[in-house]
């Protein structure tokens, strides 16, 4: 059968959304060969990992067949009843206008709705936008996947959705964070990064909701012959981080690393000996999954959906609370015995977001509703 998908991520944008969306996409064509899978996207960067996605088999690039500002939200339906798909995935929280009164089911992921939760964090004008199509996605797609029980909770919640409509679906991470990188792949990033001896890790945009401040003003607490190595995009947030810093003397101790290519990350998470993750709210957190799969120890927040990513083998703090923190991340670094425990269990647990499993999850989401939609139809 054919299986359109939102492409718009998985053509254009090298980290999160745009992660998640190869990666589904390419283990579908993997495991269920016999499908075509159709991937809509107004443009495509050019870009290594774009192109090595490209020319997965089974997977065809549509671009645009009319012009149109808005193709993406009205004009692609055309374009989708032409290629005779049986299913529509809408990838990123939203679904083409109208598409329920096309005849093709449709299915939508909905990551998360922080926007609702701290929209504070947000523009006014962004808030909008993103309520009205998580909305209208959820009012009329035949199914929602959501990626955490905690965005199930949340969708219930805040749009009123019966809890039967809705199915989680957990994500898994690119497989290059679940082989170990080569002796010499980790000599050469650390000189190219010039990485420190012995660091804890952070990665993510540098944002008020990720709580970098919070493990900053934890660090001066922590074994001072460990280093932060923190991954990530910096916004206005950076200045407070800098200045507190600067305020608590921690300059030397602090190495910021920006635009690190996705191929050297793996490495760069397996030299590290616990991965920080004290982000406010999350919908699922993708780069424990990365760190449980490079067996290092993870410390993280409790409040949202991090429990569910990291399990019952990492340890969990309060979101702001920087002394617990310091506490947290001292009992790992200053104990070799729990450090391997952290790593062998974590290890297993992370097995539960393996690419095949999750495939065949989809799947069978997939031939389900369209099962349930021909029986009503009859």
């Amino acid at each position: 059968m054919n299986i359109g998908f939102d492409g718009k991520r998985a053509a254009n944008n090298l980290t999160g959304l745009g992660n998640y969306s190869r990666s589904l996409i390419a283990h579908l064509a993997k495991h269920f060969p016999q499908n075509q899978y159709f991937v809509y996207s107004p443009k495509v960067k050019d870009h290594p990992q774009i192109r090595l996605f490209k020319e997965t088999p089974k997977v065809h690039l549509k671009l645009p067949e009319s012009k149109g500002l808005f193709w993406r939200s009205l004009g692609i339906k055309t374009q989708l009843q032409k290629d005779r798909l049986a299913l529509y995935h809408g990838l990123s929280h939203e679904l083409p206008i109208g598409i329920h009164k096309t005849g093709i089911p449709s299915i939508v992921t909905i990551h998360d709705l922080i926007f609702i939760r701290f929209p504070q964090y947000y523009g006014f004008i962004d808030r909008l936008i993103y309520k009205f199509k998580t909305k209208y996605a959820c009012k009329h797609a035949n199914r929602i996947i959501a990626i955490s029980e905690r965005t199930k909770q949340d969708i219930i919640e805040l749009y009123n959705i019966a809890a039967n409509k809705i199915e989680v679906i957990y994500q898994s991470c690119d497989d290059s964070f679940k082989l170990p990188a080569t002796e010499a792949l980790q000599e050469q990033v650390k000189k190219n990064y010039t990485l420190p001896d012995q660091y804890i890790l952070n990665v993510g945009t540098i944002e008020q909701r990720k709580n970098l401040l919070t493990l900053i003003k934890a660090l001066k607490n922590v074994n001072s012959d460990y280093k932060l190595v923190v991954i990530g995009k910096k916004t206005g947030y950076f200045t407070l981080v800098e200045n507190e810093i600067e305020l608590l003397g921690l300059k030397d101790r602090v190495l910021f690393l920006q635009h690190v290519p996705f191929t050297d990350l793996p490495a760069i998470y397996q030299l590290a000996t616990a991965f920080i993750y004290p982000s406010l709210y999350e919908g699922f957190g993708i780069p424990i999954i990365e760190a449980l799969y490079c067996k290092v120890p993870v410390v993280a927040a409790r409040g949202s959906c991090l429990e569910e990513a990291g399990g019952e083998s990492s340890l969990y703090i309060a979101p702001e609370d920087d002394k617990a923190l310091a506490q947290a991340i001292n009992k790992i670094l200053d104990n070799p015995e729990l450090q391997m425990e952290m790593k062998e269990k974590g290890s297993a647990y992370v097995q539960k977001f393996n690419n095949e499993d999750i495939s065949a999850q989809l799947m069978q989401l997939y031939l389900k509703t369209l099962h349930n939609i021909r029986t009503i139809r009859k």
